[in-house]
């Protein structure tokens, strides 16, 4: 009777540090996740608390973590300062255009190597995918001479058309068509239904969420894109939101930099991108998971 006792209560004892041991473990990863957020957020933080500031207040020895006094005005001076309205018009442009017809493009490519047959097409796949382990920026002297060349230079047509084809997408598409069930083709095609009427009718709707997670990643792409801008369109006409943005002087009148102003000008321009990631996020992951693995 004692030793059945004892054994009760070891048992108790053996599920009370089992609790204790997951409640501390769960605290530890939940304390680090908090950690790391804040390590990421604060940035973000302290910009838009910085574009909200005087000059007076900014340069206080002793930094306030919230505006005594808001600012809203910077964002105004931003605007007008460093001209966003036209680099916003100027980056829609191309990110619109390159993002419509990267999807043509990448639609077109992968519906080939994922259900069409022909000769060479894993040679074919398999030196797309190696051409991924090359760094891009070793593209670019070539790709400067090639454009150069063409008198593209300055143009919406040198920011668009030489990055139309990216084969991460294609990658990640093909993959997604892969899974899609090889009957509902070979039942089409004995309806006599064409391969463009069943990517159209078919794939295309199946395949919807890797569809929106590639808009999604390419207009950011095109957002963010700093180095071939800034390398082949400087002009005032054709200047992205980026390399625009980091060639604007925003000084007061004894020239030093107003950082508040900046500040301002950085957060209008990050704005978008939180909105997009806030309301989208969940395509984003859901396209990419259901890239799968087979092929």
């Amino acid at each position: 009777m004692d030793n059945k006792i004892m054994t009760q209560k070891d048992l108790t004892e053996v599920k009370r540090l089992q609790l204790a041991k997951k409640i501390i473990s769960k605290f530890l990863v939940y304390a680090f996740l908090i950690i790391i957020a804040i390590a990421v957020l604060f940035p973000f933080y302290w910009m838009l608390n910085s574009s909200l500031k005087d000059r007076a207040e900014y340069e206080l020895s002793i930094p306030t973590f919230f505006p005594r006094n808001p600012m809203f005005s910077n964002y105004v001076d931003a605007i007008k300062a460093a001209n966003l309205g036209r680099l916003f018009i100027n980056t829609m442009i191309v990110g619109i255009s390159s993002t419509l017809l990267s999807l043509v493009v990448t639609v077109l490519t992968a519906f080939a190597l994922a259900r069409l047959e022909f000769k060479g097409k894993n040679i074919v796949f398999g030196g797309m995918l190696a051409t991924m382990m090359i760094p891009g920026e070793l593209f670019t002297i070539t790709n400067y001479i090639t454009v150069n060349d063409f008198g593209w230079i300055n143009t919406y047509k040198v920011l668009i058309i030489p990055f139309l084809v990216s084969v991460f997408y294609i990658y990640l598409l093909r993959q997604n068509f892969l899974q899609i069930p090889d009957e509902l083709y070979l039942a089409a095609k004995v309806d006599g239904t064409s391969d463009l009427k069943y990517l159209w009718r078919v794939m295309i709707p199946l395949s919807l969420p890797t569809l929106i997670s590639i808009t999604i990643l390419k207009m950011m792409g095109a957002w963010n894109s700093y180095v071939w801008p800034r390398l082949v369109a400087n002009d005032n006409m054709h200047k992205l939101i980026t390399n625009g943005l980091r060639s604007t002087n925003l000084v007061y009148s004894d020239g030093t930099t107003n950082f508040p102003v900046q500040m301002a000008a950085v957060a209008l321009v990050s704005i978008p991108l939180f909105l997009v990631f806030i309301f989208l996020r969940k395509y984003i992951m859901k396209g990419v998971s259901r890239s799968g693995i087979k092929g």
